[in-house]
């Protein structure tokens, strides 16, 4: 029996993400032990992406909120505040600095700057649930748009 081609297979690193949900899940108590095993075997013993979405979908959010908890995305979370923040400093500076070579009486910069910071205060403020950045963490079979 040949398998469907338009099953695709599935990673050790996203076996790892739901294996990653399914044991907080368990810590938190929304899983028994007993299910929380089975699924595990079942986990690692898939081989298609498509098998890996059920597992998950009792779980409120689908789990991720497990997956934006781990030291490795609030690493990444701090890293690219760090990187957005230092590209405010920079985009001040070079306004500033072309302010003060424009001679204008008028502070003009203040008016970019002021959406900069909105920005930032947003990736500050929404930087570690990451619903509203264009990329995630999260494993593609449990994002809202997976068919």
């Amino acid at each position: 029996m040949q398998p469907n081609p338009t099953r695709l297979r599935t990673s050790d690193a996203e076996r790892e993400q739901v294996a990653t949900i399914l044991r907080s899940a368990m810590a938190e108590g929304r899983l028994t032990l007993e299910e929380g095993e089975q699924r595990m075997a079942t986990v690692y013993a898939s081989r298609f992406r498509d098998e890996l979405g059920p597992l998950t979908a009792d779980l409120p959010n689908g789990g991720r909120q497990a997956l934006r908890e781990t030291p490795q995305a609030r690493t990444a979370t701090r890293r690219a505040l760090g990187r957005h923040a230092g590209f405010v400093m920079l985009a001040a500076g070079v306004l500033t600095g072309l302010w003060v070579v424009s001679g204008a009486t008028f502070f003009w910069p203040a008016i970019p700057l002021v959406f900069l910071v909105m920005g930032l205060f947003r990736h500050v403020r929404h930087g570690e649930s990451r619903t509203w950045r264009h990329h995630s963490h999260v494993a593609p079979w449990n994002a809202p748009d997976y068919r």
